[in-house]
């Protein structure tokens, strides 16, 4: 299992990435996305992801 944080610069962004991993491993879904409190204009999203599900053929080396 792996805690995966997708930092982006809109909450659009972020839920596409999120939703881009859980096609290669099975995922919680992404989490409410959250704005840092950096000071700077960025998103957070959350996903768990189940890693030991093999990626499809052609994306490892």
């Amino acid at each position: 299992m792996a805690v995966i944080d997708i930092t982006t610069a809109d909450q659009a962004s972020a839920t596409e990435a999120a939703v881009a991993l859980g096609g290669l491993w099975f995922s919680s879904g992404v989490s409410a996305p959250w704005h840092t409190p950096s000071g700077q204009a960025v998103v957070t999203a959350r996903a768990y992801a189940d890693l030991r599900r093999p990626l499809p053929t052609g994306l490892c080396p």
